[in-house]
């Protein structure tokens, strides 16, 4: 089975000026620069490309791209998680309340923690693979369901919404603190998993099987790729990545409360969006993703260092989003026939 969208995002080894601008990273990347020399032009007097200031997004962008790029993936094989929302607080108060209020140790704690964001993305994955209902609505249930859980669990065990957590050393200088330039251990964390999920996609047998997925399921059973462990395993990447994100915010202010995100859902979305991955499947790059996410955060972040009103952030974000939907279907478009053309 072939896949001309799939072959358009894998790296090639020659290099041309006309094959670098087909790439479907490339749309994101040049959204990228543009609205980063955008702040940094209204910004510069007010430190937007101070270390500080360059860490203050940097920092944010770490905590959707970690999630981001397993949603990305999720959404390469035409499926959603809208969960993590409740995932992500789940995590935290797991964490805390196994550390903190129960005083176990760390590793027990991350066990714990991890083994339940798993249990949570392998019900996400058996229940669109078994009843074959849309993973918006599946996840859109498991939402509401972990953060009821979470908000019972946590009054039933603790009395309390809230919870403290005092971390020692290693854990803290690994999940939870600042490093050279400010820079958040999260950081770290978002460019290994950036590296190690760049070569699953466009290096490894998976990554064909990713595209396949997207592109047509049923070709894709039919050519022996097992898709219902694929889906399932993917939820539980989501899941996991979504638990790393909270362990890590956590860690790092020392506590943790029972609040369901849902700005986080969006956020993740829109980066990935923005990153050229396309809503209906089959289309995409780790590369794009990261440099989405990296946008989304410059905006949400960089504001704040302009004389604009902070207000118009969410114009500006939707406004972003718009023109990259319309321009990575251009990118995508340009790669697809690129691609078309060498096999001709």
């Amino acid at each position: 089975m072939t896949d001309n969208t799939a072959n358009a995002t894998k790296p090639s080894g020659g290099f041309s000026i006309g094959s670098l601008f087909r790439r479907p990273e490339v749309g994101a990347f040049v959204g990228m620069m543009l609205v980063f020399l955008f702040f940094s032009y209204f910004g510069y007097d007010r430190n937007f490309l101070s270390p500080f200031g360059t860490s203050s997004w940097v920092n944010a962008a770490s905590t959707i791209g970690i999630i981001a790029i397993p949603i990305g993936f999720l959404m390469i094989a035409g499926e959603l998680d809208i969960s993590i929302g409740a995932v992500v607080p789940a995590a935290k108060m797991t964490m805390a309340i196994a550390c903190g209020f129960y005083e176990l140790p760390i590793l027990a704690g991350l066990l714990i923690t991890f083994g339940i964001a798993a249990s949570v993305g392998w019900i996400n994955g058996m229940l669109v693979t078994r009843t074959k209902v849309p993973s918006l609505i599946v996840t859109l249930a498991t939402l509401f369901a972990v953060s009821g859980a979470t908000l019972f669990l946590s009054l039933l065990l603790t009395d309390t919404t809230s919870q403290a957590l005092t971390s020692p050393a290693w854990a803290k200088a690994l999940f939870g603190d600042y490093h050279i330039w400010g820079f958040q251990s999260s950081v770290f964390w978002w460019i290994a998993l950036a590296g190690l999920l760049y070569y699953v996609l466009h290096y490894s047998p998976w990554g064909n099987w990713l595209f396949a997925l997207g592109g047509d399921q049923d070709s894709a059973r039919n050519a022996g790729i097992p898709t219902d462990k694929l889906k399932i395993g993917l939820f539980m990447l989501a899941s996991m990545a979504a638990a790393l994100s909270g362990v890590c915010e956590t860690v790092l202010s020392n506590s943790a409360t029972t609040t369901t995100n849902f700005a986080l859902i969006f956020n993740t979305i829109i980066a990935v969006v923005v990153g050229g991955v396309l809503l209906t499947g089959g289309f995409g790059t780790v590369a794009g993703i990261f440099f989405g996410t990296a946008t989304l955060s410059i905006v949400q972040q960089g504001i704040g260092y302009t004389p604009f009103d902070r207000n118009l952030s969410s114009l500006i974000i939707g406004v972003m989003l718009l023109i990259a939907v319309l321009m990575n279907d251009s990118f995508r478009s340009m790669a697809t026939n690129w691609a078309s053309k060498k096999k001709e």
